[in-house]
């Protein structure tokens, strides 16, 4: 059966008369959107938990209690995924009409096996990816028994399939931004990817050129990419997205070495010596966020000739006043001595270079987000 899109719901085919006739999939669509928007929240609390465990505590084994946040986030996020699918999937062969808000268009999988709307489909990817790296991750810790590094190959492997998740979930809220609760749901899906995002960006720090301080520039290159899709999605996007990721970050603040200590009484492990309680992951999130957004919304809607160009330019701008500031963050938190100016000058230009090509794509794929809300005909 041949599903489209008609005014921002799937029907069946011109060729079955009951379609229009039968009672519409009565999913809300801002419920399995709000499920998805909590697994996403479980995921930062237990990532947050597991480094700063590793960092005030030591090594750990495959079954802990942050270990289970991690888990249970794909968990939550795949079944609710696939009950949507599975909804519209038997929605559609039955002729009845799906809320185009639902996740975004429906795109046919396995030869039209399942009709799946968009945001759910790559929701689902992620979780399904999630799982088979929570495999690795097992066999991992069976081999060496416990893990001494947070950038080993499966944790950077769950870090991308929770990435791949968190699109799916921006998604779904971003089909839906004719509704109040999908606008404000997808500045808050970006602003906890963008939390995510710094812990991911440890995949490069052990590489090594030059004096580039590698992390920091593809922090950047996250931080300048996120922010570009908010500001695509409305005016005063990039503020938004900038002001949730730092509250987030002051949360995260207290809740990171207060969960270790507390977690390492509870099952009577001693905390490392000379601990300084130095928060491991909102430490990593720019203090600077909320000025690069705002710079980034005063200045990347000021004229419409430039338009393809403009956003690269501000999220070079933007890279560069995150890898410039972050000396200074160092020194504000680990009491760290400046840096040389050969490293600071190296990792500017890397993160401007960077944040041009996140500006660049962050844009761009804000544009394709606004085509997932129902407005035209579009084949599912």
């Amino acid at each position: 059966m041949d599903l489209t899109a008609h005014g921002g719901r799937l029907s069946a085919g011109a060729g079955d008369r009951s379609a229009t006739a039968a009672t519409p999939l009565t999913i809300r669509p801002w419920l399995p959107a709000s499920i998805l928007l909590i697994a996403s929240l479980t995921w930062a609390v237990g990532a947050t938990w597991d480094i700063q465990w590793h960092s005030d505590v030591g090594p750990d084994t495959f079954f802990t209690l942050p270990h289970l946040f991690i888990y249970a986030s794909a968990a939550i996020s795949g079944f609710t995924s696939l009950a949507v699918i599975l909804a519209t999937t038997a929605a559609g062969r039955a002729g009845r009409p799906v809320d185009g808000e639902l996740g975004g268009p429906g795109i046919g999988v396995f030869r039209r096996t399942f009709t799946a709307p968009l945001g759910y489909m790559v929701a689902s990817l992620g979780a399904a990816s999630f799982l088979l790296y929570g495999l690795w991750d097992l066999w991992w810790h069976s081999l060496y028994g416990f893990d001494a590094i947070i950038d080993s190959p499966p944790h950077i492997g769950l870090f991308l399939s929770s990435t791949v998740t968190a699109v799916g979930t921006i998604i779904v809220f971003a089909s839906a931004r004719g509704q109040r609760w999908g606008q404000i749901g997808a500045l808050v899906s970006l602003g906890l990817l963008l939390t995510s995002s710094t812990i991911t960006a440890l995949a490069v720090q052990r590489l090594s050129a030059g004096n580039v301080r590698w992390t920091v520039a593809v922090t950047a290159f996250m931080v300048v990419l996120l922010m570009a899709v908010g500001a695509a999605q409305r005016r005063g996007g990039a503020t938004a997205v900038a002001i949730t990721a730092s509250a987030v970050q002051g949360v995260f603040w207290w809740f990171a070495p207060w969960s270790a200590r507390a977690y390492a009484d509870f099952v009577g492990l001693p905390m490392r010596e000379h601990i300084r309680g130095i928060p491991a992951t909102p430490a990593l999130i720019p203090f600077c966020l909320i000025p690069v957004g705002i710079v980034i919304d005063l200045l990347v809607r000021r004229t419409a000739a430039t338009a393809r160009l403009l956003p690269a330019l501000v999220g070079g701008l933007g890279g560069a006043i995150i890898a410039a500031f972050h000396p200074v963050q160092d020194i504000i938190i680990y009491d760290a001595h400046i840096s040389r100016a050969a490293v600071i000058i190296a990792t500017t230009i890397a993160g401007a270079a960077l944040g041009t090509l996140g500006g660049f794509l962050g844009w761009r794929f804000g544009q394709l987000l606004r085509l997932t809300a129902p407005a035209a005909e579009v084949t599912a």
